[in-house]
């Protein structure tokens, strides 16, 4: 009799109280659904999957194929293979050379910066200092001016420098992220807790162990999400490299891929590459992807972090 009892007692809907004093059932929950928002994530699906998409399909294709076939579907002719071994040989494997030097520009620019907007976004977050809120409020000016602005007053302190048509000069610029800055500045408010710090220096922790061994465990999130962003920009990064370097040699992958672009639609030019310019854009696109892939579980970790209070 009892075991029955407990059997209809926990099949019974859950009661809840309502203002009066009243209960009630609860009634079950169900899944809330709205047309306009499926309609508008379909859409922004397809905005971010088809121009991927048709980057791969047209990779596979020769010149003539581009031209005489439809954009969404492959041609008779699967020349995948052959685009690679040309994109690799063409200009005696240049292609090679600015694969290289995105690699060099992204990894060092990005990790430098990142390292350096978690040293200064921690500082500002922690420590009190003279002058504190007008840097502060200085970094976040500096997140308003864009970056074209710069480019012209840049290129003239590095060629006074004698840094111009260097490594150099895409990398030393590539060091400042103000975003980055701001960005572990608010993440190293919420994510490192005061008495943390405080037990650590009670212990008789200097200040850079304490940050070496418990505050920068807990900003390992934050320091992979400024990573994230700060690569991806120098990936990407044209209009600087584009006025900083003249020599093809140094080029990244954006600007010499423009320029195998702007050769084939010039009225000299004597073979047109359409096909490699695809092919080397799609590689150039795996790096990023393999970057994401590896770094995102200990992105995806800390996307909640703040949103319970302790």
């Amino acid at each position: 009799m009892t075991q029955t009892s407990t059997v209809q007692a926990s099949q019974e809907a859950p009661v809840k109280k309502t203002r009066t004093g009243r209960r009630r059932t609860a009634s079950p929950s169900r899944a809330r659904t709205s047309p306009t928002l499926s309609i508008l994530m379909t859409l922004m699906l397809l905005y971010a999957v088809v121009p991927l998409l048709w980057l791969v399909i047209n990779s596979t294709k020769t010149n003539g194929g581009l031209f005489n076939s439809f954009g969404l579907w492959f041609a008779d002719d699967f020349a995948l293979g052959e685009n690679l071994t040309k994109l690799f040989s063409y200009q005696g494997g240049i292609y090679s050379n600015w694969l290289l030097n995105t690699v060099l520009y992204a990894g060092v620019g990005g990790v430098g910066a990142t390292i350096l907007a978690t040293l200064g976004g921690y500082g500002l977050a922690k420590f009190s200092f003279p002058g504190r809120k007008w840097v502060l409020a200085g970094v976040i000016g500096a997140m308003t001016v864009p970056l074209t602005a710069l480019a012209v007053p840049t290129f003239l302190m590095f060629s006074r420098l004698g840094l111009v048509n260097t490594a150099w000069a895409v990398i030393i610029p590539a060091l400042a992220s103000p975003f980055g800055l701001y960005l572990m500045y608010v993440y190293s408010q919420d994510s490192v807790p005061e008495s943390l710090l405080e037990a650590a220096r009670l212990d008789g922790a200097s200040e850079l162990r304490t940050f070496l061994s418990v505050s920068l465990r807990l900003l390992t999130p934050g320091f992979i999400t400024v990573l994230l962003f700060t690569v991806v920009a120098t990936w990407n990064n044209y209009f600087l490299p584009l006025i900083m370097l003249t020599d093809p040699k140094l080029y990244p992958l954006t600007v010499g891929l423009n320029q195998w672009s702007a050769q084939a639609g010039s009225s000299g030019a004597s073979e047109p590459v359409y096909n490699l310019v695809l092919t080397g854009s799609l590689v150039a696109i795996i790096p990023l992807i393999i970057v994401f892939l590896f770094l995102q579980r200990y992105w995806q970790s800390g996307l909640a972090a703040g949103a319970v209070k302790q």
